[in-house]
């Protein structure tokens, strides 16, 4: 089977599950009774129609090649960090490093993923921007919260732009058997990822009663977590033919991918608990803002990537 056959099926199977959701979700609508199950259905409704969005903007610049992939995740990275700092005070001595994150950090990386300096890619945020971009905001003498202030810059930078760019960056990584298929296991990523998230959710709602961390994030529950975990990693097995894995690393791959995602939604619903905010935005209707969407990837991301190269890279 071609990479561009692999691509279609994947793509077709989505569709009919989506398509499904819809249908589940009118027929749920007309029989809620309740405000909580109206609750419910709405939720699940907003989800699926957010999803179809986004499923034909991935599969549009998948056939338009990596550029076009690059430019969409550097996009997602500018609105994520514009998110996170929204909620983030800052001050005006922090302008020159803040313009410096959007318009300088935000395209070098990217457009180092682009030309594939792996090297580069890997050090430029936590080494280099690190360093720069205290050191912009020193300039301007304001030492009011100096640590706190650069702490939440560089939080921002590390997980809006160097985490989210680990996505595009799999589109680097040269493997054995697997030319021409590497966006694939961009759609494997994020699909498992956000799988984990709809099934966590789903089980959390019929059988949740044990929250993980009720201060935190009320909704979560170890049920749901379970049930959501087991299913999402049942599926990245079930997806093994698009991947450059037997079903059982497949397997592997996708439980540490849930795991990861799990943390990263639970350490971002803290930072925004922290900033008292529900939502990182209201960008995406159903889903909250782009930060919403991509807190699991965050931090799956990074570990999906160098686990691929370490292990299955030539």
């Amino acid at each position: 089977m071609t990479p561009r056959e692999k691509f279609y099926w994947l793509i077709g199977g989505i569709v009919v599950l989506l398509a499904v959701g819809s249908l589940a979700g009118h027929l749920l609508a007309r029989r809620a009774t309740t405000d909580s199950a109206r609750a419910v259905v709405d939720n699940l409704v907003s989800r699926v129609r957010a999803w179809w969005v986004m499923v034909a903007i991935f599969a549009f610049a998948y056939l338009t090649g990596k550029i076009a992939t690059v430019v969409l995740f550097a996009l997602v990275s500018f609105f994520a960090l514009r998110e996170f700092l929204s909620l983030t005070p800052t001050r005006s001595g922090d302008h020159r490093a803040l313009s410096v994150a959007f318009f300088v950090l935000i395209p070098v990386q990217y457009y180092l993923i682009a030309i594939e300096w792996y090297a580069l890619f890997t050090i430029f945020i936590p080494v280099y921007a690190f360093l720069l971009l205290p050191s912009l905001s020193v300039l301007a003498g304001d030492t009011e919260a100096f640590l706190e202030r650069s702490a939440k810059i560089q939080w921002g930078v590390m997980i809006a732009v160097y985490c989210i760019s680990h996505v595009p960056a799999l589109l680097l990584l040269e493997l054995p058997g697997y030319a021409a298929q590497n966006a694939l296991l961009l759609f494997y990523l994020l699909l498992v990822v956000q799988l984990s998230d709809v099934m966590q959710y789903v089980f959390g709602k019929l059988f949740g009663r044990t929250k993980v961390a009720p201060v935190v994030s009320p909704s979560k529950t170890v049920e749901g977590l379970v049930g959501g975990a087991a299913s999402a990693t049942l599926i990245g097995a079930a997806l093994w033919w698009i991947t450059p894995f037997t079903w059982l690393q497949a397997a592997g791959m996708a439980f540490i991918i849930v795991v990861m995602g799990f943390l990263g939604g639970l350490v971002l619903s803290a930072v925004k608990r922290s900033l008292g905010a529900k939502d990182w935005g209201t960008m995406i209707r159903g889903h909250g803002g782009m930060m919403d969407r991509m807190d699991s990837v965050s931090f799956a991301a990074p570990v999906f990537f160098h686990l691929t190269r370490y292990f299955f890279s030539a």
